[in-house]
């Protein structure tokens, strides 16, 4: 990471390396993450070497390190983000991080228009692993202001895009319904509301507009955390039918009232999820399973 700024501190023609060296960084903290899990989350599970390796048992075989092959870094991003849901962004459709770093090194080619968004995509997935691995901001080293600097100039383009967004809403909102009295508008919208969201991730809740105040949609991705007896939705996306605006994550938590906390959908696993199976704990298994001393001393005395 370091080299990724220094280069980026040399101005233009150092960019590629930049935004590869970004992207080489952000592949191995998520690496780092799985790795402290167990080391065989990062192998590939195409290649029975590698696992064997992965899980300490390389020498049966005698695979050597250099032979490993590991997950690519989508991969290592999508396998993280279901572990630290919430904790990091969603994985975007077009990430430009992954493509300007492969970009450079299979053809030496990235958009230049890009190289900011690269690096504040880049910050903020590594941000999160840090704490989660335990090292903090010590990790930026020299580069902490300019990695603040980044920050702070995306936050401030996204609230001023939040702003854009809010406004053209409650224009197309007031040339919709501004004509129709106070009754007639109500009717209107109620229809509206019942209408969930077309972007629809995989679970929707209702949610009133920012922008109309109209029953609006949050859509996300349900889960269980750890201990808990309830299914949870995290939002990523906000769409209301009546004034036709839509947020993204990052814009649900720049609002004046946040949009995006994790949402209690108080139902249990059990009915939510049709596969669904309980964890058992480890006594379970043991009270429940077989004697196996007493398997092989039946079988010897034979």
């Amino acid at each position: 990471m370091a080299a990724a700024f220094a280069a980026l501190s040399e101005g233009p023609s150092s960019e590629d390396l930049a935004v590869h060296h970004a992207g080489v960084a952000t592949e191995h903290l998520l690496k780092a993450f799985l790795v402290s899990l167990h080391p065989a989350l990062i192998a590939d599970g195409r290649d029975f070497e590698s696992v064997l390796y992965a899980t300490g048992h390389g020498a049966l075989l005698q695979v050597r390190g250099s032979q490993v092959k590991t997950i690519q870094l989508g991969e290592a991003y999508v396998r993280v983000e279901k572990i630290l849901r919430g904790k990091i962004p969603p994985k975007p459709k077009v990430w430009p991080l992954a493509d300007a770093r492969n970009g450079v090194a299979h053809c030496g080619f990235h958009d230049r228009t890009e190289v900011t968004a690269v690096f504040t995509s880049c910050l903020k997935v590594i941000d999160p692993l840090l704490a989660e691995l335990g090292l903090g901001s010590r990790y930026w080293g020299p580069y902490k202001s300019m990695h603040d600097k980044l920050l702070d100039q995306h936050v401030e383009a996204a609230r001023i895009r939040l702003e854009g967004k809010l406004v053209k809403a409650r224009s197309t909102f007031e040339d919709r319904y501004g004509y129709l009295d106070d009754k007639e508008r109500e009717l209107v919208l109620v229809a509206i509301a019942n209408v969930a969201s077309p972007e629809t991730i995989e679970h929707d809740e209702p949610a009133a507009c920012p922008a109309c105040s109209t029953q609006g949609w949050l859509g996300g991705a349900s889960h269980v955390p750890e201990h808990a007896t309830t299914v949870y939705m995290t939002p990523e996306v906000f769409d209301c039918r009546a004034c036709d605006l839509h947020l993204q994550l990052e814009e649900l938590d720049l609002l004046k009232e946040p949009l995006g906390g994790d949402i209690d959908l108080k139902v249990s696993p059990e009915d939510y999820y049709a596969d669904y199976e309980p964890e058992w704990s480890r006594e379970d298994f043991e009270d429940d399973g077989p004697d196996e001393d007493a398997m092989v001393d039946a079988y010897m005395n034979r």
